[in-house]
């Protein structure tokens, strides 16, 4: 029997089932077209992989009679990297290499995005090697790949030296490079290329637009994103649903003007996106949903959602997650529960986490710690972002049996060596009282970034342990991290705390200076506290006066408390006289004054302000404490009931003020007075 290859070609295009192509791999077999007709065994390596059985497919290759050939070698990787198996895709690239295989200008591709996938340093640079000296470092699909490979890896001083040693550069090539540094969070540099692409390279498209945009979402630039966009559909470039939902998600976030500026924005979308057509795509409508959401317009969210013919979970979830981040946790609570009660879709990970960071970032944290439990009875598996919310959560209360749990947790399944759990672990030890934990799971960090050093660093401040937050601070800057203005205030807190002046000085000069860091009002009111606090008050008070800003109230609060505490009555009524004309007042401050007007017997004074108060509808949060009992927080309130269970506490309490009283610790007059709002 003899069958032309082209027959059997087509035999293979119209072929459906698994029994069908066994059968023509056998006509294959009995015609002797395997052992001259490499094309025909990479069709059959093809089929089988879209028949999902892939076994069969590898079997095919590793049994051919050539297996050096690279049409036969470019069928396999491209199938194996369709079902996700770079490992094996790699694998069989070196075999066919160690048989002599050549790679033409498809194979490095192919082996390039295996390596992408794998993430393995020493395997790019291997290929990359393999491909210039074989002279395909500038053909254009090797060299695209190469320049998606090093965006990949964070290397973009890499990535763009191969594109510009590109001889040609299409749209893809210049669209990989713009989206190489929009992945790295480079958007200066995007738009930099984006720029010498309009100028001399060819018109950007859509993708290029769209990656742009992302450049400046993912850097904050929210203002920057609603030009862009603008600018594009100036351009006549047509918009795509992608860039429609990039630019809808930093609406809530642009402009100052308590969101209306977002808000008019996002309208203003929300008309291009029903002039469009884009209504129909499912995550256009989820973005809108979102958008008004998190500004607090309820009504259009509501009404979006209602409006969807199929919600799905990720709706659902949109409309959940959106209330929480406003702010608004009760009516995102009850969304939630009007999910619950539908019964499908079931709430899943990102529901529970939605709910339960909205009302940790509300300062409700029991409640977030209550939902916790809810999730775990639920048999919801959790991720990283709901453990790290929930830790946070336990920071808050001081829970340190709560967070040791949670950190069991996080070893039975093996989420321990997560950045985003070992910061929140680190968190929650330093503000619990558990330091030397804390510094145990420092020193297990392989990769700290930022937040994990400045974490360690205000944990020793909290603990006074000042020279531990220098030594650690200075570690941070041998290790090459530049530090940023949050690492300088926990350095001078501190310092502060500690009483260490020069130090304190030397490090805001050093911030200044070398890092090139401009002073906050934060940065400045440290240092009025560090100054005051060690009886510094004339030079504490100079550096208000020669501020570069306006002093607000938690500068003129520092000045004032260390009047208060060296007893400079004086300054401390020029500083309250400042207080008092601030647009901006704070119950801390309003509270402090009248004490100290009160400890000094002007008592008309210290009722006058607390009058002042009122009309001005400055109100003083309760005082408020919390222990843990048997793993039950127990939140004891100022003027507020006993909590149930705490009835022992009082005889604690009563114990230690004895034992107190007996060894002369009580505090001064300065210290006891309190101001309690009548009202609450």
């Amino acid at each position: 029997m003899f069958l032309a290859s082209s027959s059997l070609d087509l035999l293979l295009h119209r072929c459906a089932t698994p029994r069908q192509a066994q059968q023509i791999h056998a006509l294959i077999l009995l015609t002797g077209h395997h052992n001259h007709s490499p094309f025909l065994s990479a069709r059959l390596i093809s089929l089988y992989s879209h028949l999902n059985l892939l076994p069969a497919a590898i079997s095919l290759f590793l049994s051919a009679p050539s297996p050096s050939s690279s049409i036969l070698c470019n069928s396999i990787l491209r199938s194996l990297l369709s079902h996700s198996q770079p490992f094996q895709a790699i694998c069989l690239y070196r075999r066919a290499r160690s048989l002599n295989a050549i790679p033409d200008g498809f194979t490095f591709p192919l082996a390039i995005r295996s390596c992408t996938s794998l993430s393995d340093s020493s395997l790019c640079v291997a290929v990359h090697a393999q491909a210039v000296t074989m002279g395909f470092g500038n053909h254009l699909h090797v060299a695209n790949e190469l320049v998606l490979l090093y965006g990949h890896r964070g290397q973009m001083d890499i990535a763009r030296k191969v594109f510009d040693g590109m001889r040609v550069r299409t749209v893809v090539t210049w669209n990989i490079l713009v989206s190489g540094y929009s992945q790295n969070r480079e958007w200066d540099n995007a738009r930099k290329v984006f720029d010498v692409m309009r100028r001399s390279g060819p018109t950007p498209n859509s993708v290029t637009w769209t990656s742009l945009l992302s450049a400046y979402a993912q850097c904050q630039c929210y203002n920057e994103v609603t030009e862009v966009f603008d600018e594009m559909r100036e351009c006549g470039c047509e918009a795509t649903a992608e860039a429609v939902a990039v630019a809808l998600s930093v609406c809530p976030y642009v402009g100052s003007n308590g969101g209306r500026d977002g808000l008019e924005k996002g309208k203003e979308i929300h008309g291009f996106v029903e002039r469009s057509g884009f209504e129909g795509f499912s995550f256009v409508r989820n973005s809108l949903v979102c958008m008004y959401g998190k500004l607090g317009n309820s009504v259009d969210a509501e009404k979006l959602f209602s409006e969807m013919e199929m919600r799905d979970l990720v709706s659902w979830n949109a409309l959940i997650s959106s209330y929480a981040a406003s702010g608004c946790c009760d009516e995102a609570y009850v969304v939630f529960r009007r999910l619950e009660e539908a019964g499908e879709p079931k709430p899943n990970v990102v529901s529970w986490s939605a709910v339960i960071g909205g009302f940790a970032s509300c300062g409700a944290v029991e409640k977030s710690v209550e939902l916790f439990r809810l999730m775990q009875r639920a048999v919801v598996k959790y991720n990283a972002v709901t453990l790290a919310t929930v830790l946070s959560a336990c920071a808050e209360l001081s829970s340190f049996g709560s967070g040791r749990e949670i950190h069991a947790h996080t070893i039975r399944n093996l989420m321990d060596s997560n950045i985003l759990i070992q910061n929140g672990l680190l968190n929650l030890y330093t503000k619990s009282g558990g330091l030397n934990y804390g510094c145990l799971v420092f020193d297990r960090i392989k990769d700290k970034d930022l937040i994990t050093w400045n974490s360690m660093i205000n944990g020793h401040g909290m603990h006074g342990s000042c020279d531990k937050a220098l030594s650690t601070f200075r570690s941070m800057v041998a290790c090459g991290l530049e530090p940023d203005g949050i690492t300088f205030v926990a350095v001078l807190s501190a310092c502060s705390h500690a009483g260490r002046v020069t130090e304190g000085q030397k490090v805001f000069d050093l911030m200044v200076h070398q890092h090139g860091i401009s002073p906050g009002l934060e940065h400045y009111s440290c240092m009025v506290d560090l100054l005051g606090r060690a009886g510094l008050i004339r030079e504490a008070s100079e550096l208000v006066e020669k501020l570069p800003m306006r002093p607000n109230a938690c500068v003129w609060g520092a000045l004032l408390s260390s009047c208060r505490i060296h007893g400079n009555a004086a300054m401390a009524e020029d500083t309250a006289s400042r207080i008092l004309g601030l647009e901006e007042e704070t119950s801390g401050n309003c509270m402090l004054i009248s004490n100290i007007y009160a400890a000094t017997g002007r008592w008309e004074d210290s009722a006058r302000v607390r009058v002042m108060t009122r009309e001005k509808g400055i109100r003083k949060n309760p005082g408020q404490s919390w222990i843990e009992v048997n793993k039950t927080v127990l939140v004891f309130s100022a003027g507020g009931s006993l909590p149930p269970g705490a009835e022992g506490a009082y005889d604690v309490l009563e114990d230690l003020n004895r034992q107190m009283e007996t060894e002369n610790q009580v505090a001064s007059d300065w210290f006891l007075l309190d101001w309690v709002d009548e009202e609450g």
